[in-house]
């Protein structure tokens, strides 16, 4: 008996320590990873494109690669060459569509990419078909139900990586501050939910991950709301982090200066009678981005996680404890941002929703490549709608 119990405490400090040992590696590499990203974004917002891309790519390559390795398909023709031509293409395709509605200033500047932009659309359609055309010709005889079950994966994945990239990358243009507090409050919930379930978890929250808990997921719902308000309180001080990214032709180069929106300008608020005998204020200033940051990181902190739970799934049905091993203690990339994709998504939808309007600059660059026949016809009825509505007077006529 005292040999069983010797043991099984043996046993016990084991876990224990093991468990300390991850806690270790993921903290050393979260920080390391946070420290990284706050380069980047020191380094402006193309860099930042540039990563949503590298981590699309990556995550596009884990998933393919777990189909590969599940269905045995690595012997099917000309397939996995396939998958990565319909990547190029779709990425062709959305980047191509983000260049023409952002840059058409910038775009007939340049001669060698009018042709381009003009026929974009029926450029992408020609490669995709190319790509459907060279898939029909791969069919071989015994293999038909596998490779149908490949190219729908290849096509479900595209989906989920660069579709939902393609969204990050607009919100990004929105202002890097739509890119940064939804990204940072997922990445908040991640790990204060991990440190409150690890430290005060005791209650299971759902089957498919065991070791998530209602503590952590309580206690990471707190903290990602207080944390996303303020860093939208410290970011909308900045116009490097509110002003949509824009291109200025008469200085060939893109700038993220502008005059800042209301959303990001101090406004005076009542404070509800409940409150006030709690904070003894009156009134209390904020930037309206602030009451918007508590819907983003009430999803970020109730919703966002079901991304995880959707991964977790995915996982558990293939029989793998992670999509890769790219980061010790982490598992692949698309683990760590399972949940970053929904919550593009959300704020994509958010923001075309209850924030975007007219945008007179992006109005402005699609007038300027019209030809000048197509600019005087807006310019007189421009001139016209505004004489009858009394803004201009009415010309004199000789």
């Amino acid at each position: 008996g005292t040999e069983a119990r010797f043991q099984s405490r043996k046993e016990s400090c084991g876990v224990e320590s093991s468990m300390w040992k991850n806690w270790w590696i993921r903290g050393i590499l979260t920080l390391t990873m946070i420290s990284l990203f706050f380069l980047i974004i020191y380094m402006g917002s193309f860099m930042l494109m540039l990563l949503v891309l590298g981590i699309q790519v990556k995550c596009f390559h884990e998933i393919i690669t777990i189909g590969y390795r599940v269905y045995r398909s690595y012997e099917l023709p000309w397939f996995r060459t396939l998958s990565w031509y319909f990547l190029l293409c779709v990425n062709y395709f959305f980047y191509g569509e983000t260049v023409a509605d952002y840059f058409a200033t910038f775009v007939q500047r340049e001669e060698q990419l009018q042709f381009l932009i003009r026929y974009h659309r029926f450029i992408s359609f020609a490669l995709y078909l190319a790509g459907f055309c060279m898939f029909v010709l791969s069919l071989v005889k015994k293999h038909y139900r596998l490779q149908f079950y490949m190219f729908a994966w290849t096509h479900v994945t595209l989906l989920i990586t660069v579709t939902q990239s393609h969204l990050v990358i607009q919100n990004l243009f929105e202002g890097m501050i739509w890119f940064l507090v939804p990204i940072s409050s997922v990445i908040c919930n991640d790990i204060t939910a991990y440190l409150f379930g690890f430290f005060f978890g005791r209650t299971p929250l759902i089957k498919l991950s065991p070791k998530k808990t209602w503590e952590g997921f309580i206690g990471g719902f707190f903290s990602t709301v207080v944390f996303g308000f303020i860093a939208a309180y410290i970011l909308a001080k900045y116009q490097y982090f509110v002003c949509p990214i824009e291109y200025r032709s008469e200085i060939n180069s893109f700038v993220t200066e502008c005059e800042p929106s209301e959303l990001f300008q101090l406004q005076t608020y009542s404070v509800p009678p409940l409150l006030k005998g709690v904070l003894r204020w009156d009134t209390v200033s904020l930037y309206p981005f602030q009451i918007h940051s508590i819907a983003l990181s009430t999803f970020a902190s109730l919703i966002g996680p079901f991304g995880g739970f959707f991964a977790s799934g995915f996982k558990r049905a293939f029989k793998i404890k992670d999509f890769a091993n790219t980061i010790p203690g982490h598992g692949g990339i698309m683990d760590r941002f399972d949940c970053q994709y929904l919550m593009a998504t959300f704020v994509h939808v958010y923001i075309t929703s209850f924030i975007r309007g007219p945008n007179p600059s992006k109005v402005l660059q699609q007038l300027l490549v019209l030809q000048p026949e197509q600019q005087l016809n807006i310019y007189k009825t421009l001139k016209s709608h505004l004489t009858e509505k009394g803004l201009l007077q009415p010309s004199l006529k000789l």
